[in-house]
């Protein structure tokens, strides 16, 4: 059972074990992130970031089973480091209906959307593709900041601040 997927260029990180697990109340947090899966350090970090009473799996994003993921009974945080993974997750069976983005960093081409969230034109189609399927998405790094809504991210892109 999903209960979030996170976008978030750090992975996990202080905000994530801090802010989104004691308020998620997960038993099991999902990275799948090809670097993260190829690294023994970067593993091994994440492990011990997270309390021993959740189970931490670290994969690369073409192993996951995402369609068991959305039917187990399971309470899961999935974390991916790019918006084009929630859409190849969805595609391969994820079952979602809220989608966070917690961190994106700028780049060329980027617009900010909110404090720490920078997207590009191709990653709000990818957005807009998930909004027009019933995803709810959201911009915020912790559960108690006031979320930036999907029309409020179309707006701020538009702008261009």
């Amino acid at each position: 059972m999903i209960s979030l997927v996170r976008v978030d260029n750090r992975l996990i990180h202080g905000q994530v074990v801090e802010a989104w697990l004691p308020r998620l109340k997960v038993s099991r947090v999902v990275v799948a992130d090809d670097e993260a899966a190829s690294s023994p350090l970067i593993r091994a970090a994440m492990g011990l970031a997270v309390q021993s009473s959740v189970d931490v799996k670290i994969e690369p994003m073409g192993q996951v089973d995402f369609k068991s993921l959305s039917t187990d009974e399971v309470k899961t945080l999935v974390l991916v480091r790019e918006i084009a993974s929630v859409v190849e997750a969805k595609d391969r069976g994820l079952s979602l209906s809220h989608v966070n983005l917690g961190n994106v960093h700028f780049s060329t081409g980027r617009k900010q959307v909110s404090p720490s969230v920078f997207l590009s034109p191709e990653e709000m189609n990818q957005l807009k593709m998930l909004a027009d399927q019933g995803v709810e998405v959201e911009c915020r790094g912790v559960p108690t900041e006031k979320p930036v809504t999907y029309p409020e991210m179309v707006e701020r892109f538009g702008k261009g601040s």
